[in-house]
């Protein structure tokens, strides 16, 4: 559903354009409005409506007697916001979330399938720094568990 890495830049008032190839699907799936949250590896995580409600209930599934499920899903959902588009593609992340995901202004906006993940650029630049050189060997490990299963 989304795919590939878009350069972009979050303009004085808080606002991100959202890249046309994104938008694109938004209207091909009838989506109006999503979720950003704070993510994992310092990045943050939008979800469109109806994978946000799948992920809510695979989350709240967990136990809440568990002491790291609580500490997750209080992080996680206190965090969430909703947000749509306005009529330029643009989108409002909220300071917490830009804090959270240490961006100031240039960000790479990346499509991981069922979700967009907002990314500080020199976080990104990075975190593909640091993965690249591995990715082989991590889809060796994730895909060699699979085929043992």
């Amino acid at each position: 559903m989304f795919y590939g890495e878009h350069e972009h830049s979050i303009d004085r008032k808080g606002r991100l354009i959202i890249p046309s190839k994104f938008r694109e699907v938004f209207k091909e799936n009838y989506v109006e409005r999503f979720f950003v949250t704070r993510g994992l590896d310092t990045c943050l995580f939008v979800f469109t409506e109806d994978e946000w409600k799948k992920q809510e209930n695979r989350f709240r599934a967990l136990s809440f007697t568990s002491s790291e499920a609580r500490q997750f899903n209080r992080i996680y959902f206190s965090g969430a916001c909703e947000v749509t588009c306005d009529k330029q593609g643009r989108i409002l992340v909220p300071q917490y979330l830009k804090d959270f995901a240490k961006i100031k202004s240039d960000v790479v906006i990346v499509g991981v399938s069922n979700r967009i993940e907002i990314w500080g650029k020199d976080i990104w630049a990075e975190f593909y720094r640091n993965a690249k050189d591995s990715f082989e060997k991590i889809a060796e490990n994730v895909f060699g568990q699979e085929a043992a299963e």
